[in-house]
């Protein structure tokens, strides 16, 4: 409870300009983080399951959970993610007012990587930077490339570079919606559910 005195000095306090008053205290802020450029990577904001490409004969098998979610006024997107063998990982990917660039920072129990980046021109998220493997004490450049489909699917790519700078595919994921997804039933059984 507020006591009468609380008010009286947060009153006095504002109107010498020296703290908020009592209603800016109670009021949470507004989103400081809309419109561009911070809302260039919400294609991929939601709740994925993930497959990896079908093939002319059969579905992609079901390769992970993944949970997208934009906080902290829409500063911070976060991503927590969980495969279909137990491995997990989680990311923060913002846009980095220091550099003019989207970054994203990756942690698992074996995989660091940080790196940069931003749209093209056809509206795909392309970071580039480097990768640690942790088990063997290794780096590598590494490029993650997020494409919105039309379908409201997002395809993720994942290209590693080798000693002389070729690159090369190392995984490809389908995020489809948990909402939408068709195989919904076959993912929620692969995650025990």
């Amino acid at each position: 409870m507020i006591s009468a005195k609380s008010v009286l000095v947060a009153t006095a306090l504002s109107l010498l300009g020296a703290g908020p008053t009592l209603a800016q205290a109670q009021t949470p802020p507004p989103d400081a983080c809309v419109g561009a450029p911070w809302d260039a990577f919400d294609f991929w904001v939601g709740d994925w399951n993930v497959y990896a490409p079908d093939t002319d004969e059969t579905p992609g098998p079901y390769l992970g959970h993944n949970v997208i979610a934009r906080i902290n006024g829409g500063c911070l997107i976060t991503e927590h993610w969980v495969g279909a063998s137990g491995n997990a990982g989680d990311s923060f990917n913002v846009h980095d007012p220091l550099v003019g660039a989207w970054r994203q920072v990756w942690m698992s129990n074996g995989w660091y990587i940080d790196y940069t980046g931003g749209l093209d021109d056809n509206g795909a998220m392309i970071l580039t930077g480097e990768a640690h493997t942790v088990q063997t004490n290794s780096r590598a450049p590494l490029r993650g490339i997020w494409t919105p489909n039309a379908d409201g699917t997002v395809t993720q790519q994942f290209d590693q570079a080798d000693a002389e700078g070729n690159w090369s595919t190392i995984f490809v994921g389908i995020y489809v919606p948990e909402d939408d997804d068709p195989r919904a039933a076959e993912a929620a059984a692969a995650r025990g559910e």
